[in-house]
């Protein structure tokens, strides 16, 4: 195989995406058109992100979400899967963000779960609602307001929002907020499905903070699964972001570890069709930082293990499963107590990692991220327009540009190499 093609191996052209996101005819055909992947707490060391308190009690917690493709009806998720006591639901609307600002703050749609207005989520488990007839665009931005009677444990959460929501005392699931606690975090949504004729295609985003959109700027969708479902909405294809800050292919401590989501977080999602894996600067970085100051180096060959797992996993779905290489990293967050995150050392695991994702010819396709970003004079640190200013993660620039070389990568494809 040419090395050209090996660099980045072309998977599926728009067109015949666009072919395959058609399916078979079926009626009332649901589709992940947004996610957030849960997590658990992890420790008082790592608190919980700002206005994300430990319990809620008698509180209305609003989250917003912009969706990737529309549909005539919607269902909403929510997740107590780390939760070891069940969670009590009171009440619980959804409403287009745009009624919202023509209202003043209207109520939206009132959610019901097995025909019931309250609703327990059972520990471990998700709870999805009954369709709600709301017609949805692409790209709707949409806000779900949720009312918690009971004293509730925040077990279950997802750190990294990059969308402000609100929490406020009393049931506001139907009224303006009152005197609102910004929200930066999430705390119990963690996806929305839609209703067509078809079922679209689903692309799911698994990765770490840079999937999760650290450094790009909050309240506007521009991390890279934002870029890319923006894209891939006008060929009715979903964009669904399984990025959790920190999170990394073999350590348990901010989400678990790439093998044991991928099922809830990849190929449960109701659509999927490919996943795009972004993932593993953490286990090279984190060893002997403060982060985790007492584990050993990592090493390839652990990491090209697990990354066969992820593989094999797919394979036996029938998914299509896209690498990525690892961004470079000189600098990152130096400075700061996590100092030690990167070394000339890491660096040297990190382009091995990258070799073997370009040659080995293992992953369906591979985008080369890491020739994209980084900066021609300094090869192991980012092009200085695309770095946030940490080293570590991209800023907006760097986010669309990660999306259109993932964009590319679909798009070169077709006759060279069709769907296996």
């Amino acid at each position: 195989m040419a090395s050209s093609i090996r660099t980045i191996v072309p998977f599926l052209a728009f067109a015949a995406l666009s072919t395959l996101a058609a399916g078979p005819a079926s009626a009332g055909a649901w589709t992940a058109t947004w996610y957030a992947s849960p997590q658990s707490s992890w420790g008082a060391d790592f608190p919980l992100p700002t206005g994300v308190p430990a319990m809620l009690e008698q509180q209305t917690v609003r989250e917003t979400a912009r969706i990737s493709v529309g549909g005539a009806r919607v269902r909403i998720v929510l997740s107590n899967r780390y939760g070891t006591q069940p969670v009590h639901i009171g009440a619980a609307r959804v409403a287009q963000i745009a009624q919202i600002a023509q209202t003043g703050g209207g109520p939206g749609l009132a959610l019901t779960f097995g025909g019931q207005r309250q609703a327990t989520i059972a520990p471990g488990a998700p709870l999805v609602s009954d369709p709600v007839d709301l017609r949805v665009a692409a790209l709707d931005r949409l806000a779900v307001s949720i009312y918690l009677p009971r004293a509730t444990p925040l077990a279950t959460f997802h750190w990294g929002a990059q969308q402000t929501g609100w929490i406020d005392a009393g049931d506001r699931t139907a009224a303006p907020p009152g005197q609102p606690v910004a929200l930066h975090g999430r705390a119990l949504l963690t996806g929305v499905l839609v209703e067509n004729d078809v079922q679209r295609d689903v692309i799911v985003a698994l990765g770490d903070s840079i999937t999760d959109g650290n450094g790009s700027t909050p309240d506007q969708d521009r991390r890279w699964p934002d870029y890319l479902a923006a894209t891939m909405a006008r060929k009715n294809i979903a964009v669904v972001n399984a990025g959790i800050s920190g999170a990394r292919l073999l350590g348990d401590r901010m989400g678990a570890n790439a093998a044991a989501r991928f099922a809830p977080d990849v190929l449960e999602q109701s659509g999927v069709a490919s996943v795009v894996v972004l993932l593993g600067i953490n286990d090279i970085g984190w060893p002997g930082s403060a982060f985790a100051p007492d584990e050993p180096p990592m090493t390839a060959p652990r990491m090209i293990a697990a990354y066969r797992q992820l593989i094999a996993q797919a394979r036996a779905r029938n998914v299509r499963i896209i690498g990525a290489t690892l961004p470079p990293f000189q600098g990152a967050l130096h400075g700061t107590p996590f100092d030690g995150y990167y070394t000339p050392a890491k660096d040297a695991v990190r382009r091995a990692i990258n070799q073997w994702l370009r040659d080995s010819g293992e992953f369906d396709a591979v985008t080369d991220l890491d020739a994209v970003l980084r900066d021609p004079q300094h090869p192991a640190r980012l092009l200085p327009r695309y770095d946030s200013g940490d080293h570590l993660h991209p800023g907006d620039a760097g986010y669309e540009a990660i999306a259109a070389a993932i964009a590319a990568t679909l798009e070169s494809s077709a006759a060279a190499n069709p769907m296996k």
